[in-house]
C-alpha cells in the first residue's frame, strides 16, 4: 500500500532534470544479473515490467532505469526485460467476482496482521466486517499473478518483477550484488528462497524480523509494497498453489510468509516514484479512518487537469447527454450541461473566446448548437461529441450539426456502446477513472429562471479560501451560478416522501443511530455514552477527556438510517462555546463524498459556517476528494451558545438554501460555486473537537467537559428506498 503524497510540481520539475543528468553517469555493472551458466551460482536471468497500455510514458521512464545498469556480462538490463501487459481497471464492466485466483473480500482483521494498530479498539464487528477490494487493486493482483504464470512456465530460475513507477536507488548495483553473494553463500538447493524484496516499506512501528546476514532479513510480516522484487520459479509455484488472493496483492502475500521463504533486503534499492501519480484506490482507507488508526492526512484533492479543451456535445434526446456531461466531470472538466442557454457573460465570453469562462465543456446547450460553425472556427483544436441513440430519429439540428462538423475532430458515443469510456478517454487522450461509466436519465435541456429571491441583507457574507477543484468556480464578481429550473422528475433514484418530528426524548432506534467511529480531523472518538436524553431539553451531545488508545477525548454524534435525497432538514439547537469545539448539523455521503453543512464553532459562536463538499459520479464512484469545501461565514447577530434557536438546509436539484429562525440568510444555485449534490445523503448532528485551530480555534482543553443541546430535529424529504445506513 503506497500512501505516499505526491511531490509539488516544482519538486517535480526539479528530480526530473536530476534524474536526466543521471544519464550522464557511467552505467554500472551488476553480478547479480546475467544469463543462465552451469559454471557459475545462479543469477537473474530476466525482467518482467507491468505496465499499462495506456502509460507510455512509464515504459519511456523505466527504459532510461533499465539502461543504466548493465548485467554480468556487460549487457543492459533493458535487453533482458519483457513488457507485460497490465490488466486495466477501466475494463471491468462490473465489480469482480470471486474465482480461483481473487477473492476480492477481506476484514479489517487481516489489515491489522499486517499492521498492528495498538491504540485502536476496533470492535469485533469492525474487525470481521467484509471490505470490498477496489477495482485498481483487483487489476493490480491480476497482472502480478499472470507474471507468476509466465514465470512458471520459463526456464529462468529468478526473475525480477517490476511495477512501472519505480527508480533504482543510486548504489542499485553494488548493494544488490552483496546481498545476492550472501545468499548464494547460503546451502545450495533448487532455490535459495522464494520471494526476495528489493521494494518495500515497513510498517510504521517496524517489521518483525530475523536477520541471516549483514544484509538480508527474514521478514514475520509488515512489508508494504510489490513494487520490485525477485521471484524463484519454484517461488511461482508456490504462489500460485496459494491461490486465492484474499485481498490487495502485498497485504495477501505478507499473510503467506508462513508457508513461503521470503527474503529482505536491508534497505530497499528501488524506490516509488514520486513524480507520477497512483493510479491505485485503497479500499482500506474509510475503515482505517473510522477507527482512528489515521489521525492525519494531506488535503485530498484532485490534481488531474485534462489538455484538451474545449469540449462540445450534442446529440438527440435519450442518447446519453446527461451521463456524458457527469463522465467529462470525472475527468476534471468543469462541465455546464443541459440547458436551453448558457448565462450571457459565459455565452459571450465563449463566442469570443476568451480563456477566463467558467467552463471547459459544454453538453447539450441548445443555444450552441446554431453556433457550431462558429465554435469549430473560434476554437480550431476543441473536441467534439456527438451522442446517438439507435431507437431516436435525429431532427434537422441534429442533423445539421452532424454535417457541420464533419471532417472535423469528433467522435460519436453511442447508446449502446458498451465501453463508453475507452471511445470518450481515447477522444480526449485522457485516462479513465477506476470506475464505471456513469448512468443517468437525460435532463432534457432546462430553463434559466429570472426569479429574484431577496436573502437577509443586513447578514454579512465572508468567504475564506476555498478547494482548488475543477467541481469549485474561483471567484468571479461577475459570476452568480445557473439559476435552471428544475424539471419534474429530474431524479430517477427511487424515493419515498417522508415528515419526521423528532422531540429526542429517547432515541428511536429505527430513525438513528449512535456513532462510535471517528474521522480524520476529529480529535476524538464518538461513543454512544456520550448522548444523554434530558426531560424539556432534548439531547445533549459532549465532549470529554478521556484516553481511548487513539484518541484523547470522546464525543457524541447521532446518524440517521435512512439516506434522503431533497428535502427541508432542521434543527433545534443550542451550541457549545468552547474554543475547539464545533456543532454540526448536516447531510453527507462518501463514494462519492458529497455534503451540505451547517456548523457553529465555539470561538465564534455568533457566525454559521455553511459550506457545500461535491464530487461527480453515480453511486459508488471512488471520488472523496476535498479538504476545505466550498465554505461561507455568514453573521447571525446573536450568540448561538446563549438560547435555542432553528436552523435548517433546504435541498433541490437547482438550489441550497439555509435558514436561521426561518430566516433565509443564504442561497446557492447550480454552480455556486459547487454544482449541486445530486445523490442520497445521510442527515447528521454532532459535536467533536477539531484538529485545525484555523476552524475553531485551539481546543480549550480545561473547559471540558462541554455539550451543545439538541430540543428536536425534523424533516420532510425522499428517502431513499435502499434504507441503507450512512457511510
Amino acid at each position: 500500500m503506497n500512501r505516499t503524497s505526491p511531490w509539488s510540481v516544482t519538486s517535480k520539475f526539479f528530480f526530473r532534470i536530476l534524474m536526466k543528468c543521471r544519464r550522464l553517469l557511467p552505467q554500472k555493472k551488476s553480478t547479480a544479473f546475467g544469463p543462465l551458466n552451469t559454471k557459475d551460482q545462479p543469477k537473474i536471468e530476466h525482467i518482467y515490467v507491468i505496465n499499462l497500455n495506456r502509460q507510455t510514458d512509464r515504459w519511456t521512464m523505466m527504459e532510461q532505469e533499465l539502461r543504466s545498469v548493465l548485467d554480468c556480462s556487460g549487457v543492459e538490463l533493458w535487453n533482458i526485460t519483457e513488457r507485460y501487459a497490465a490488466v486495466d481497471a477501466i475494463h471491468f464492466l462490473q465489480e469482480p467476482l470471486k474465482d480461483d485466483d481473487i477473492d476480492p473480500f477481506y476484514t479489517l482483521g487481516d489489515q491489522l496482521f499486517v499492521e498492528p494498530q495498538p491504540l485502536a479498539l476496533p470492535t469485533r464487528i469492525e474487525l470481521n466486517s467484509p471490505i470490498r477490494m477496489s477495482r485498481p487493486e483487483i487489476a493490480i493482483a491480476r497482472s502480478h499473478i499472470d507474471v507468476w504464470r509466465q514465470v512458471k512456465a520459463s526456464n529462468h530460475e529468478y526473475v525480477l518483477i517490476l511495477e512501472d513507477d519505480v527508480r533504482f536507488r543510486s548504489g542499485l548495483a553494488k548493494n544488490l550484488d552483496h546481498a545476492w553473494a550472501e545468499i548464494k553463500a547460503e546451502v545450495n538447493r533448487k532455490s535459495n528462497f522464494d520471494i526476495l524484496y528489493l521494494s518495500f516499506e515497513e510498517v510504521k512501528h517496524g517489521a518483525p524480523k530475523t536477520f541471516l546476514s549483514s544484509n538480508i532479513f527474514r521478514p514475520v510480516r509488515g512489508l508494504w509494497y510489490l513494487s520490485g522484487y525477485v521471484v524463484s520459479h519454484e517461488g511461482a509455484e508456490k504462489l500460485l498453489g496459494l491461490l486465492p488472493c484474499r485481498g490487495p496483492i502485498d497485504l495477501w502475500l505478507n499473510h503467506q510468509f508462513d508457508f513461503l521463504d521470503i527474503r529482505a533486503i536491508r534497505r530497499p534499492v528501488i524506490l516509488q516514484r514520486r513524480d507520477v501519480s497512483s493510479t491505485n484506490s485503497y479500499s482500506i482507507l474509510p475503515t482505517l479512518t473510522k477507527i482512528g488508526a489515521i489521525t492525519s492526512e494531506s488535503a485530498s484533492l484532485f490534481h488531474i487537469s485534462p489538455s484538451e479543451r474545449p469540449v462540445f456535445a450534442f446529440g438527440p434526446r435519450n442518447s446519453g447527454l446527461s451521463s456524458l456531461a457527469m463522465a467529462l466531470s470525472m475527468l476534471g472538466y468543469r462541465c455546464c450541461s443541459d440547458l436551453q442557454a448558457l448565462p450571457d457573460t459565459e455565452l459571450e465570453m465563449l463566442l469570443a473566446g476568451k480563456s477566463d469562462r467558467v467552463f471547459d465543456a459544454y453538453v447539450n446547450i441548445r443555444s450552441l448548437a446554431g453556433e457550431d460553425l462558429a465554435l469549430r472556427e473560434r476554437y480550431p483544436h476543441a473536441k467534439f461529441i456527438i451522442t446517438k441513440n439507435e431507437s431516436e430519429i435525429l431532427d434537422d439540428n441534429d442533423l445539421k450539426i452532424t454535417d457541420d462538423l464533419n471532417g472535423h475532430d469528433i467522435a460519436v458515443l453511442n447508446l449502446e456502446e458498451s465501453n463508453k469510456w475507452q471511445v470518450v478517454c481515447e477522444h480526449l487522450r485522457c485516462a479513465p477513472p477506476a470506475c464505471s461509466f456513469p448512468e443517468l436519465t437525460d435532463l432534457g435541456q432546462r430553463q434559466l429562471s429570472c426569479e429574484t429571491v431577496i436573502v437577509d441583507s443586513v447578514l454579512r457574507c465572508e468567504i475564506p479560501k476555498r478547494d482548488k477543484s475543477p467541481w469549485v468556480v474561483e471567484l468571479r464578481h461577475w459570476w452568480q451560478g445557473i439559476h435552471a429550473i428544475s424539471i419534474k422528475g429530474e431524479s430517477t433514484i427511487a424515493a419515498n416522501p417522508v415528515k419526521i418530528n423528532d422531540n429526542l426524548k429517547f432515541i428511536d432506534a429505527k430513525q438513528w443511530y449512535m456513532r462510535d467511529d471517528t474521522f480524520t480531523d476529529n480529535m476524538a472518538l464518538f461513543r454512544p455514552s456520550n448522548i444523554e436524553f434530558l426531560p424539556g431539553l432534548g439531547a445533549a451531545l459532549s465532549i470529554k477527556r478521556e484516553s481511548l488508545g487513539v484518541r484523547e477525548y470522546s464525543a457524541g454524534a447521532l446518524t440517521s438510517h435512512d439516506r434522503y435525497l431533497y428535502g427541508r432538514f432542521e434543527a433545534i439547537i443550542k451550541a457549545s462555546n468552547v474554543s475547539g469545539v464545533v456543532t454540526g448539523i448536516f447531510l453527507h455521503r462518501d463514494s462519492p463524498r458529497q455534503e451540505i453543512d451547517i456548523e457553529i464553532v465555539g470561538n465564534r459562536t455568533d457566525r454559521l459556517l455553511i459550506n457545500v463538499f461535491y464530487n461527480p459520479g453515480n453511486e459508488g464512484a471512488k471520488f472523496d476528494y476535498g479538504y476545505r469545501g466550498a465554505p461561507s461565514f455568514i453573521d447571525l447577530g446573536f450568540d448561538a451558545s446563549e438560547s435555542y434557536h432553528r436552523f435548517a438546509i433546504e435541498w433541490g436539484p437547482s438550489e441550497i438554501c439555509w435558514f436561521v429562525d426561518n430566516r433565509l440568510i443564504h442561497r446557492r444555485f447550480d454552480w455556486d460555486p459547487t454544482p449541486i449534490p445530486h445523490l442520497p445523503m445521510a442527515l447528521h448532528v454532532n459535536i467533536w473537537p477539531s484538529r485545525s485551530k484555523e476552524l475553531s480555534g485551539r481546543l480549550a482543553s480545561h473547559k471540558l467537559p462541554t455539550s451543545t443541546f439538541i430540543k428536536s430535529i425534523a424533516l420532510e424529504a425522499n428517502r431513499h428506498i435502499t434504507n441503507q445506513l450512512a457511510l
